[in-house]
């Protein structure tokens, strides 16, 4: 397992190639728009395994709904792409490490979230084609309802949800980047998504998908002033979850701890990186994908 330190160093690495994909727009929309569809999966699945269960009134229904949506996450890991809600955490890693610029940092986000969304509704538009998801179906009684409750949901609420959110989110992608197993990433990926997914947290880029189902089928509460309403507010409380709650909070649990009576050690990393953070490749460098980074800093 890596330690903290190395952790943050492996992020702040990914931070930078994150800014650097955006010199090659069409690769970067490409990655981005297949995170948007990956997470678009999970509302899929959990829609059609959670819909029999919600008609029949099972308590079960919200576990199982946790339980399955972890493979969105899983193949986002895995198969490697741009995800916003994990970009959150990484690029504010890079940005306070210094292997990135604030400013490019809050561009790169932002493009990753128009890139998710493109990717979702393109995916919405999909599903909606397939009828799976018709009226008059258990998913798509699902689907309604959830559209239904997020519409009536507050500001406060629907912000507050979303910070909760990408605590968890993060976290799957956090112990992840820690492990050395590919077994116990997917592992710790489905346990920390069951938990928000069961609780009922926001998470942006699946509720992206959740409304463009909810446009393209005409359903009560889908309308494009609701979906702004809730990415903008589910969008900056899963950035407070993210950046604040889990990546400031690691970047700072990363600094050594000096002995008593001894000086702090001097670093040759940049101001405000932690001990371990290793030099940054070359702009021009070949680009690989997260998980290749991160099993090449495990190695």
């Amino acid at each position: 397992m890596l330690t903290i330190p190395e952790t943050v160093a492996v992020h702040a690495q990914v931070a930078h190639h994150k800014v650097a994909l955006l010199r090659t727009p069409g690769l970067f929309l490409v990655r981005t728009m297949l995170a948007g569809a990956y997470i678009g999966i999970g509302v899929l699945i959990l829609a059609t395994a959670g819909g029999p269960l919600d008609a029949a009134g099972s308590g079960f229904a919200p576990l199982v709904k946790g339980l399955v949506f972890g493979v969105a996450l899983t193949i986002v890991v895995v198969a490697g792409a741009e995800l916003a809600t994990s970009a959150m955490m990484i690029l504010t890693q890079g940005a306070v490490v210094g292997s990135v610029a604030w400013g490019r940092a809050g561009l790169t986000l932002l493009a990753v979230l128009g890139g998710n969304l493109l990717g979702s509704l393109a995916f919405a538009g999909l599903v909606h084609a397939s009828g799976v998801l018709a009226p008059g179906t258990a998913g798509g009684a699902t689907i309604a309802s959830m559209i239904e409750h997020k519409a009536a949901e507050t500001n406060v609420e629907l912000f507050v949800r979303g910070i909760l959110c990408n605590v968890m989110v993060c976290l799957a992608v956090w112990c992840a980047a820690r492990l050395t197993s590919e077994g116990a990433r997917i592992a710790v990926v489905f346990a920390c998504v069951m938990v928000f997914i069961t609780s009922g947290f926001e998470h942006v880029v699946a509720n992206m998908t959740t409304f463009g189902l909810g446009l393209f089928g005409g359903l009560p509460g889908a309308t494009v002033a609701e979906l702004a309403r809730n990415v903008l507010l589910v969008g900056l409380g899963n950035t407070v979850g993210g950046a604040v709650l889990v990546g400031l909070a690691y970047v700072h649990g990363a600094r050594p701890v000096p002995a008593a009576g001894e000086p702090r050690a001097a670093s040759a990393a940049p101001v405000g990186a932690p001990a371990g953070v290793a030099p940054l490749p070359p702009a021009d460098a070949p680009r690989r994908t997260d998980g290749e980074r991160a099993a090449a800093a495990i190695r």
